[in-house]
């Protein structure tokens, strides 16, 4: 625990000074914590671009909370700690014989954090993260604790699914999950035009389908996730991509007019490869280029097109973008919050270099998402106002009235979730 300390986000663009960071070991702790400050705030590993942890109040981390797992009789969920990362969380539950359903490309973010924004993965038919909650134990601004699930306090645990963390502190959750599985990773240097064309009978083939197009490349990086039984040892990848990676990144920071050809280049260093293991092993990647990134959550009947008119727009204007764009599609939900509530996403995220102007270049771009119908990843770079996010979200409104029967105080909102949602307006 400390006082008057400083915190930064991951990439290093939010910066706030918390009256305390504190990591309590038990719920009792917790409570003493929240019933004493005046505003609150969770963090996990800090991979929100949004100020979404900001605070000058009490920044608690709940990495170290002890909290048991539980394994349902039925095996079909498990009780969880809601502030472990998702690389602890997935070891501990793999070690007893079960995977998460799902997994995003990094797996440093806590399940609180993940569930709470909308985190996800690819899927035709698997939804975010936050799909898979079935309940919560959750401390409330007085420090109580409260349990909300399908059958008990129904509207509660509805605006829970993606709170953003402005009900309570989560301390545990429910999830789904499933017998451990096994996956084969396969990639592959796929040409622009046919990536567009064949992208949806790859992703009805298998269980997850992405890809990766830097915007001044022909040729777009493809992935694919598929369950297979256990192949043998698992093969870490390279480290040296990264280190490539990097390279070129600040080559492009000190001279932007060679992205073209450096990224054309780059492409040709790509070679297919296949590598098998333990799906929570597989999911994730290496992420050590630090970057900003705005993520988009389109119709799925756009996505392709959208994805089309954003690196024209690039293009067009020559752009010193240095990272590729990333394409993927996410199954609906019903989630009220849930940029997905719509229908069937496709989720289109643009990326640039940290150590490069990015601020006014995802400003510039988003109103090609946002005119194609798009919504924003809560915790990705946008410029929603207000007046945005209940215009795209009508059971906003609906969210905010539980909000203010159990936190009528706001204690955990911050300066920008107060301003989001016009919290005492």
């Amino acid at each position: 625990m400390s006082a008057n300390a400083e915190w930064q986000n991951w990439s290093g663009s939010v910066q706030a000074q918390p009256s305390r960071l504190a990591s309590p070991r038990t719920e009792d702790e917790l409570a003493t914590f929240v019933r004493g400050a005046a505003k609150v705030r969770v963090v996990g590993a800090g991979h929100s671009f949004m100020p979404l942890c900001a605070t000058t109040g009490v920044l608690l981390n709940l990495a170290e909370l002890d909290s048991p797992i539980e394994v349902a009789a039925d095996g079909a969920s498990a009780w969880v700690p809601a502030g472990w990362s998702l690389k602890r969380l997935t070891a501990a539950l793999w070690d007893r014989g079960y995977s998460l359903p799902n997994q995003g490309d990094i797996n440093p973010q806590s399940l609180a954090g993940a569930t709470a924004t909308g985190t996800h993965g690819t899927g035709v038919e698997l939804g975010s993260l936050s799909t898979f909650a079935r309940a919560f134990r959750l401390m409330l601004a007085d420090g109580s604790i409260v349990e909300c699930s399908n059958e008990q306090r129904p509207e509660l645990f509805e605006a829970q699914r993606l709170s953003l963390g402005l009900l309570g502190v989560a301390t545990r959750i429910r999830v789904s999950i499933m017998p451990a599985y096994h996956l084969e990773e396969r990639v592959e240097r796929v040409p622009f035009a046919a990536a567009i064309e064949q992208f949806e009978s790859v992703a009805r083939a298998h269980r997850h389908a992405e890809f990766f197009v830097f915007p001044y490349a022909d040729e777009v990086i493809m992935k694919t996730l598929h369950p297979v039984a256990d192949a043998g040892a698992f093969k870490e990848p390279s480290a040296s991509d990264e280190t490539i990676f990097r390279f070129c990144c600040d080559v492009t920071a000190a001279a932007p007019a060679v992205a073209r050809v450096l990224q054309r280049q780059l492409m040709r260093l790509i070679r297919a490869s296949r590598r098998t293991g333990p799906a929570y092993r597989i999911f994730p990647s290496e992420r050590t280029v630090s970057f900003e990134e705005m993520e988009y959550e389109m119709p799925r009947a756009a996505g392709l097109s959208t994805l089309q008119e954003a690196i024209a727009w690039v293009r067009k204007r020559k752009l010193p973008v240095a990272f590729p764009f990333e394409f993927r599609w996410v199954a609906a939900d019903d989630i009220w919050l849930s940029p997905f509530n719509k229908g069937p996403g496709a989720s289109i995220s643009m990326h640039q270099y940290s150590k490069m102007e990015w601020r006014n270049l995802l400003a510039a771009a988003e109103p090609i998402f946002r005119a194609n119908g798009g919504r924003p990843h809560w915790a990705k770079r946008h410029t929603l106002t207000s007046k945005d996010v209940f215009a795209l979200y009508p059971m906003a409104e609906r969210f905010c009235k539980v909000r203010e029967q159990v936190d009528p105080a706001a204690k955990f909102a911050n300066a920008h979730l107060t301003e989001l949602f016009g919290i005492g307006a």
